[in-house]
């Protein structure tokens, strides 16, 4: 069963005035929506991407521009497409009135290339610039935002879409090609957003969770205008500092084609609710079932008590694309992942997470001192992995991989909360869960890990470096809940 956030809820009845129910609202134009064909021109000179101050509407007509942190004036930043196997190369330029850096969030980039800071490469000062280059060679969807503070950069809008094309002929044919970044922000009544990251409590319960829900950076409003017959390709991407989404779409059976931006065998969602936590995406086939005019809800119903209707499906009325439906489709073409070999030469590692409120750690270590939890939440901290606060991005290696060795983890989740475990680098087979054994033997990059839940993964330590494995709810990070796994 999900916790319960203990302050008030962002969800409201669709009944309350938009001014008390940012959320309750409908909505998504087809300003948002991008062609299937689109194509990029990264291949050549690098894409420069400003990361500075703007104001922009996020909650919409009626309320004033809110100010932001955002890659070249927007929030999300601009939406970065590449074809598999070319190069990628975008520089930084940092007027911030902080560091920051660019973390290419699922990609399995060169160690140097992974933007954390003081990890991989210095943090990009205030006037600095910082050029990333580096091979795209996976398919999919995937995102950047800074690893450098966090919660507050990435809460204050800085984060974009970078979708990996498949090669010519090998993508699904459908009629459109759309990208939603989910993500929130806590705002005020002046729609200012509040300056109260990394509070305690925060950092010891769910996270950062804001009380208005944005697709592609706005509250929606209006509904997404869909046409009867056709085929979507619908890319999510979660955004967020915290907020786990749980969607469904009420009239329709969308199909699950890849997740973390890797193929995976088409099939409905478990339970029919898409479930995203912070730092995943889903790629999703949906047909246009419903009749011209007709308008379907798009709901949010991870928290039991506080589901809310995130957008609508809002039919034209134009007549139907197809007289029939499109045929089935087949799975996408794999990525060119390593396969682990689960045999007496594959490491084998447990990692268990603690702490948090109602998470029964009582002690841990910080900085080589064992401190009770009281002591460290004095000290802004409240996770521990093995036992262990991991404050900052540089640590002494959990474990260490020869180049090329198998790698299985179980990773234990010893809290009462829910936590999107994302590795660095590396992309993993998930094996089991509690045991049992998964349908699909998905590839991921951020694994969702329930309360008291145990999951086993694997996979190949082919990119050496020093990598980080964390929690992707970024309160949880910066509290403590990450660590470094070395590939030597």
């Amino acid at each position: 069963m999900q916790n319960q956030p203990d302050h008030p809820t962002p969800f409201q009845s669709p009944r309350l005035g938009r001014r008390s129910a940012l959320v309750g609202s409908v909505g998504l134009g087809l300003a948002a929506v991008l062609p299937a064909n689109r194509s990029s021109a990264m291949e050549a000179a690098p894409r420069v991407l400003r990361a500075a101050p703007a104001e922009v509407p996020l909650l919409g007509e009626g309320y004033p521009k809110t100010a932001v942190w955002g890659f070249d004036g927007q929030v999300p930043g601009p939406e970065l497409r590449v074809r598999q196997g070319h190069m990628l190369r975008v520089e930084l330029r940092n007027e911030l009135p902080e560091p920051t850096t660019i973390h290419w969030h699922g990609l399995r980039v060169p160690h140097a290339m992974d933007g954390v800071p003081h990890l991989t490469q210095p943090p990009v000062p205030p006037g600095g610039r910082f050029t990333y280059a580096f091979r795209c060679e996976d398919a999919g969807t995937f995102w950047y935002h800074p690893h450098a503070n966090s919660p507050e950069q990435l809460g204050r809008g800085l984060a974009g879409a970078l979708i990996v094309e498949e090669p010519a002929g090998s993508a699904p044919a459908v009629d459109r090609d759309v990208t939603w970044l989910l993500s929130d922000v806590r705002v005020g009544p002046d729609a200012a957003i509040r300056d109260d990251f990394r509070n305690v409590r925060d950092i010891s319960h769910a996270g950062r969770l804001g009380n208005a829900v944005m697709i592609n950076g706005r509250v929606p409003q209006g509904g997404f205008a869909v046409r009867a017959g056709e085929r979507l390709r619908l890319r999510l991407i979660n955004a967020a500092n915290a907020r786990v989404f749980a969607l469904t779409f009420e009239g329709h059976a969308p199909l699950v084609i890849a997740l973390d931006g890797h193929p995976v065998a088409p099939h409905g969602p478990e339970g029919g609710r898409v479930l995203l936590g912070p730092g995943m995406r889903a790629d999703l086939i949906l047909d246009m079932t419903g009749a011209p005019g007709a308008r379907f809800a798009v709901t949010d119903s991870f928290f039991p008590r506080g589901s809310y209707r995130l957008t609508e499906l809002a039919y034209s009325d134009a007549a139907s694309m197809r007289a029939a439906p499109l045929p089935a489709l087949a799975m996408l073409p794999p990525n060119p992942l390593p396969e682990p070999v689960l045999d007496a030469c594959a490491l084998r590692v447990e990692i268990a997470f603690g702490g948090g409120m109602m998470g029964g750690l009582q002690e841990a270590t910080l900085d080589g001192e064992r401190l009770g939890l009281r002591d460290l939440l004095r000290r802004g901290m409240a996770w521990a992995v093995n036992g262990v606060v991991m404050a900052g991005h540089h640590h002494a290696p959990l474990f260490t991989l020869a180049r090329g060795q198998s790698c299985v983890v179980t990773l234990r989740n010893a809290t009462a909360w829910w936590h999107p475990i994302h590795l660095h680098g590396h992309t993993f087979r998930v094996l089991s869960r509690n045991g049992a054994a998964t349908a699909y033997r998905e590839w991921r990059d951020t694994m969702l890990m329930a309360p008291r839940e145990e999951v086993e993964i694997a996979f190949v330590g082919d990119n050496p470096g020093d990598w980080m494995l964390h929690c992707h709810v970024l309160e949880h990070h910066a509290g403590g809940m990450g660590g470094v796994f070395r590939v030597a």
